[in-house]
């Protein structure tokens, strides 16, 4: 075992490792071989960086780092319905799609300059934590089964040291249990890790058409300069509105006898609610509104701007209803929701949607807004190519 290896057993921080190595102290660790066999493509373009997909989802975060020149090089997602529509969406990859993380050995992960993670929010969320007080059972760091998959995001950061990171979350990840839960994530990253991060919350509303509030942490292994407030918004001002992401119904877009059919593109009338269930939301409605509780469904025409989307979408459809005229109001179809998310442009049809409508509702809810992580990516551009700078990227393996 050589000095690094036996002082990180001893838990001595990485960072000062890391400056014992700087000034000839101790050797440096020494770089895991990884079990998985190492690939050498001749058709790619040699990438700036590469990074690995954690709790990949459906790739939001992926294509907003491979938009600045990164080439991922390892994803994890455990859900396979999931896991179907990444793989159709990236099928170009040299690499399998791995499973539970939690079974994953960090060795066996091969070496990259930048980690992305978003990891499982339910156990912070508004809602989760709502339905978990319900139910009596625990949430944030005392979800055994979820909150402390942050954890594994840790193990894989400590014996990898990338340059680089981003975590993604929800807002209320920082006001969970009084903010005890993000002081834990911080003093896990800064302190025991050894990393400079920064935290910003983001809206997607100035990209899209949607109020969707979500916390970003990037971090960095040496102190680069990096300033996540001195990243430029879009005006919400001018921002678009959901008309530019309904089916227009006028004959522009072709139908695809799923979403949209006959020759002019309607909806399809599968989108539109019951009207038992529409008269049991406006019920609902009242009876909240009566007691003066805020709950309640979004109804929304093209010029406003919807509420956040969430995985239950599929259940009701009541947080983004889409009027109808007088009539009973419809459902966004699943291409609408991707491009509320930022997968597909406003009037795009090129991401492929290969599940069941309702797993990608579930999906879509789940994920990010592509054009944020965009953002986020090229504004973390810069410092991550000065980290690698002078070094080849780290290689991918298959």
């Amino acid at each position: 075992m050589s000095d690094y290896a036996a002082l990180l057993k001893k838990k001595v921080r990485p960072d000062q490792l890391d400056a014992m190595v700087a000034a000839g102290l101790i050797d440096g660790p020494k770089a895991a071989s990884p079990k998985l066999e190492l690939v050498h493509d001749a058709g790619k373009p040699e990438a700036a960086f590469t990074f690995i997909d954690l709790f990949a989802g459906i790739g939001g975060l992926r294509l907003g780092f491979e938009s600045i020149g990164g080439r991922c090089v390892f994803t994890s997602e455990w859900d396979k319905y999931s896991q179907k529509t990444y793989r159709a969406n990236f099928p170009d990859d040299d690499h399998e799609i791995n499973g539970d993380i939690t079974k994953i050995e960090a060795a066996d992960i091969p070496a990259h300059d930048v980690l992305l993670a978003g990891f499982p929010c339910q156990p912070f969320s508004i809602a989760g934590v709502s339905k978990k007080n319900s139910l009596n059972r625990p949430h944030g760091f005392e979800d055994k089964t979820q909150g402390t998959l942050f954890y594994d995001v840790a193990r894989i950061i400590r014996h990898h040291r990338p340059a680089a990171f981003l975590l993604e979350n929800v807002r209320n990840l920082v006001s969970h249990d009084k903010g005890r839960t993000f002081a834990t994530i911080k003093d896990v990253l800064e302190n025991d890790l050894g990393y400079r991060i920064k935290c910003r919350i983001v809206d997607g509303r100035s990209w899209v058409p949607q109020h969707r509030e979500r916390i970003f942490i990037a971090g960095f292994r040496e102190d680069s300069g990096f300033d996540f407030d001195a990243m430029p918004l879009p005006d919400k001002a001018t921002a678009p509105r959901l008309g530019s992401i309904l089916h227009p119904e006028d004959g522009s877009e072709t139908p695809d006898q799923r979403f949209v059919v006959d020759n002019i593109g309607k909806v399809n009338q599968k989108y539109t609610l019951t009207n038992h269930l529409w008269t049991y939301l406006q019920n609902y409605a009242a009876k909240h509104k009566a007691a003066g509780n805020g709950f309640g469904f979004g109804l929304c025409g093209p010029d406003d701007v919807a509420r956040t989307l969430s995985a239950r979408y599929y259940k009701d459809g009541s947080e983004i209803l889409i009027r109808q005229g007088d009539g009973v109001p419809r459902r966004l179809t699943p291409r609408e929701c991707a491009r509320l998310m930022g997968f597909d442009e406003a009037r795009g049809a090129s991401f492929t949607i290969p599940v069941s409508d309702t797993q990608a509702y579930r999906q879509f809810g789940n994920s990010v807004v592509v054009p944020v992580v965009k953002a986020v990516a090229e504004h973390m551009k810069g410092h991550i190519l000065k980290a690698v700078r002078g070094q080849a990227p780290k290689a991918g393996v298959g």
